[in-house]
Order: structure tokens, then sequence, then C-alpha cells
């Protein structure tokens, strides 16, 4: 078992100082010497950007974040373009990795299941001041999201599916951020997954507080959306961009389907203990569980646990909205295995 642990990181402001901010703390961080280790064979290969297009991209869909690229690579004294490579969100590689989704009519469960190496523990609430939507979830590649939910109680997480075919495009965490950063209600989302060009195919779980309850399945070629509440790595839909092995796949989305739209800790639980065999712990094989996130978004609450068997820690994003600091500076857990995240020790 190892011990590990996200940081949680808030902030109000505008995008620039927002992106100054967090360049400041990586200067003292693991994460970009980690990273650069870890990408270091593969650099020029997968960082082609077309910076013009990319820019164009991402002013017109969530246009407070080419500030944000602009802050960050002030503080870490980089060019434009390369904080445009490393964090905008726009270019080629993503790990694969499990997950599953839950969502009832008031909730919104979400494993998250990669490997530990790939995983920067930031744990972020964001109010901008210049334009968006306040948020709050766990970060990947910095600018992007890995799920969460906004001011406005609208509820995102996403799933693998297939790296095969990719297109130019934004890769699921930067547009996990557009949603919660621009979209106010699940349609909203789903004309914004329908406009922006995807790079690669997943599915994208969304919730809000009418209760409506819809996956999307995108690819470069074509984005549907379904009423439905469980998620996990395929495609109901557009069946021929599935992987050609589902089948951990459909026994956790069989599993799942045993749950009713209940209690929120109930279903929580479904998904994080180890005994109900959706966790899991296969993190070699990119598909181990490192967190385990629920969202209420009536209530405007986001619950968070690292590792398996654990009880959540719940935060109140309303107080968060109204103001307030929360007291909490890390979230810890322990995972069974033998590498941290990345933003501790270097690799």
């Amino acid at each position: 078992m190892i011990q590990v642990y996200s940081d949680v990181i808030q902030f109000r402001g505008n995008h620039y100082d927002y992106g100054y901010m967090q360049g400041e703390l990586l200067k003292d961080s693991p994460i970009l010497p980690n990273r650069n280790k870890q990408w270091a064979s593969r650099r020029k290969r997968h960082f082609v950007v077309n910076e013009e297009k990319a820019i164009e991209l991402l002013t017109k869909f969530i246009p407070g974040i080419m500030d944000e690229l602009q802050g960050l690579a002030d503080a870490l004294d980089w060019e434009l373009d390369d904080a445009l490579k490393e964090f905008g969100g726009y270019y080629v590689e993503y790990g694969r990795s499990g997950c599953s989704i839950l969502t009832g009519s008031s909730f919104f469960i979400r494993n998250y299941d990669s490997r530990p190496d790939s995983y920067e523990g930031r744990y972020v609430l964001y109010q901008p001041t210049d334009s968006g939507y306040a948020t709050i979830g766990p970060s990947m590649q910095i600018t992007g999201r890995i799920d969460g939910m906004n001011e406005k109680g609208l509820t995102m997480g996403y799933n693998f599916i297939n790296r095969i075919k990719s297109d130019d495009g934004f890769v699921c965490n930067m547009i996990g951020r557009m949603i919660l950063e621009t979209c106010a209600n699940v349609d909203e989302a789903i004309q914004l997954l329908k406009e922006i060009p995807h790079r690669t195919s997943f599915s994208y779980a969304l919730l809000d507080p009418s209760g409506k309850s819809v996956i999307v399945e995108a690819s470069p070629r074509s984005v549907v959306a379904r009423e439905a509440n469980i998620s996990t790595n395929h495609f109901e839909m557009l069946t021929e961009e599935n992987r050609y092995r589902m089948d951990d796949s459909i026994r956790r989305q069989t599993l799942l389907k045993s749950h009713g739209d209940g209690d929120v800790y109930k279903a929580f639980q479904m998904l994080n203990n180890a005994d109900k065999e959706v966790f899991s712990k296969k993190y070699g094989a990119w598909s181990g569980t490192l967190h385990t996130a629920a969202y209420v978004p009536k209530e405007r609450k986001a619950w968070f646990a690292i590792g398996a068997d654990r009880m959540p820690v719940i935060l109140d994003f309303n107080r968060f909205l109204d103001g307030e600091k929360m007291n909490v500076k890390k979230i810890k857990g322990e995972l069974d295995y033998h590498t941290p995240f990345i933003n501790m020790e270097l690799l």
C-alpha cells in the first residue's frame, strides 16, 4: 500500500491571475519534472499542435483559457506556444483508462480508473471573475477536468472508449473543462459536445439539478445523446467505435444496473467498496480506481475519496461560492500499488 494525496487548490479571480498562480505552484512541484520524464521519448510525436487552429477554437469555446495559458507561461518563464502544447488540451495522447459512472435523479457517482503515475493529485475550486461559471473537481493536465460540477449544478464525467482512428480535436479533460465552465444545463452541454472537434472516442455523462441524466457518445466522426444513468467503457449506439474487448466494461455495467435510484451514500459505496467489485485494483493495466467522486447538484455538494473503502471528504460548494475558504488543504488516501501520484516524489 502507498499513501497518496490530492492538494486542494482554491482561487477567485480572472483567468490570467489564475494561470499565474498555478504556474507559481508548479515551480515547486514534482508534477512537471515527472511529466517530462514520462513524455521524453514521445514528445515530438504526441505534442504536435496546429497553434493557429487551437487558439481559434479555444477562444471560441472557452474564452478565458488563453489568458490562463498566458498566465501559466509567464509564471513558468515559458513561451505561450509551449504552454499551449502542454496545457491546451488540443493534441494527441490520452492513456488508456477504465472508469464507471452511476447517476440517480439527485446524485452523480464516478470512479476514475487509470494508473497512479498518470494522476497529478490536484483538486480545484475556481470562481472566475472575468468569464465563465465557477467549478469544482479534480484536474488533469493542469487546465482540464476529470469530472466536476459547476455553480449551476451541472455535473460531468467521462469514460474512455477508444483511441483508434483519432483525429484533430480536443482531448477529454479540456472538453470537461469547457462543459463545466460554459454550460448551464445538460441541453447546453449536449449542444457544445456536438459543436466541438473530438480527438478520440469518449462517453460524457451529464446530470443537472432537474434530474435529467444523459450519456453523450462522442467520436471524431459522430456525436449522439441518449438518456441513461450508467456509463462504463463502451458505446451503446456508436458500436462501430468500440474496442474489441469489452468484457470488463459490460461486467461493471451489469453490476451497476443492480443499484436503483436510491440513497447517495449507498450508491457511493457501490462504487467505492472493494467487495462490490466495481472498484478496480488493476493499476498496472491503466484501469485501477484512483478516486471515487460524488456530486449532489441540488445541494451543490461534492464528495471525494482516494482509494477503496473510504469515507468521503464532503465539500460544500455553496460555501465557496459565498466567499468562504475551504479548510481542507489535502485529501489523503492509499492505494494498493507501489507508485505515487506525480505531485509527490520524483519517479
